[in-house]
């Protein structure tokens, strides 16, 4: 497991707090933005409702979310491209892509399932070709 950042030298002491307490994973800084484009280089307002309601609620969601899990942020840096998860194969090849959409939890059921499918498909076709 790996993560890819977008930018560094804007808030180095945030991003070290979040390697060293939510994401103690190798991080690589994406100096072309290629996955980024490859997903869409998505804005955080691509995703957001427009309904004052419903914006309201699921910002208020999202706050108690973070609130419960312990989870600071701060508004320092390019936090209004969104980003996400891709799952590659031990091969290289990407097996899914998960877009991040601000405020709703990730689908941990989801992430299973594909997981649980990548790893019996590996275990029924060995990784190099016959001869």
């Amino acid at each position: 497991m790996f993560g890819i950042i977008k930018e560094t030298g804007v808030d180095d002491e945030g991003l070290k707090a979040f390697h060293d307490d939510y994401f103690p994973y190798p991080l690589y800084r994406d100096v072309n933005s290629v996955f980024y484009k490859a997903m869409g280089n998505r804005s955080l307002f691509s995703c957001i409702s427009y309904n004052p309601f419903k914006l309201w609620r699921d910002l208020k969601a999202m706050s108690q979310r973070t609130t419960d899990k312990n989870i600071e942020g701060n508004m320092v840096g390019a936090g209004l491209i969104t980003g996400g998860l891709i799952l590659y194969s031990s091969s290289g090849e990407p097996l899914h892509v998960y877009n991040e959409e601000t405020g709703t939890p990730f689908d941990l059921d989801e992430l299973r399932t594909i997981l649980e499918s990548a790893k019996s498909s590996s275990l029924s076709s060995p990784p190099v070709e016959e001869l």
